[in-house]
């Protein structure tokens, strides 16, 4: 390997092939020469949660969708290597030589990515005040209330729920409800 610095270079995909091609890639760092020339291979993801069947669950999904992030020193046949994996389109640019990313942008990718894995997931339903939704997780769990305050920031709802016949607000998070 040559004592220049390895750069990060951005590779289009196919959206939707980025794990094939990540697995493509480190299968030919193992297989081949192209080891030699590649460090790692990144694919930006975000945690998400989703409604499925009356649950919500916690998937991944490309945060960059159709892009994939390579560190490499491209000398030699590296870059036309990268190029010819297929579900590769190409490298960001189209330009006959790759151009590696700064490395401001490589750090507020990176940074943008860990924060996103910090983060407990983002869910996607919006919720508003006066709808129904039912508590599914917690000492509530089964009780229907109404929702008196939303607080996107924190994922909180303060909610109206009846018991013993008197009403009585309660905080919870996006994810202790569902919508009715």
């Amino acid at each position: 390997m040559s004592d220049v610095q390895p750069k990060f270079y951005v590779l289009r995909a196919i959206s939707g092939k980025e794990n094939k091609v990540r697995e493509y890639i480190e299968n030919s760092m193992k297989n081949s020469d192209l080891g030699q020339y590649v460090t790692q291979v990144l694919i930006p993801t975000e945690k998400t949660y989703s409604i499925r069947n009356g649950k919500k669950v916690l998937k991944e999904r490309a945060y960059l969708p159709g892009y994939v992030l390579v560190e490499a020193n491209l000398v030699g046949e590296a870059a036309h290597q990268l190029r010819n994996i297929p579900n590769v389109i190409g490298f960001l640019g189209g330009s006959n030589k790759p151009v590696p990313l700064r490395p401001a942008e490589v750090s507020r990718v990176l940074g943008t990515v860990d924060e996103l894995h910090e983060q407990e997931g983002e869910l996607e339903l919006q919720y508003f005040v006066g709808e129904s939704v039912k508590v599914i997780f917690g000492p509530f769990n089964g009780f229907t209330g109404i929702i008196e305050e939303v607080n996107t920031e924190k994922k909180k709802l303060k909610v109206m729920v009846k018991i013993f016949g008197r009403k009585t607000p309660l905080e919870l998070s996006y994810v202790q409800v569902v919508k009715e």
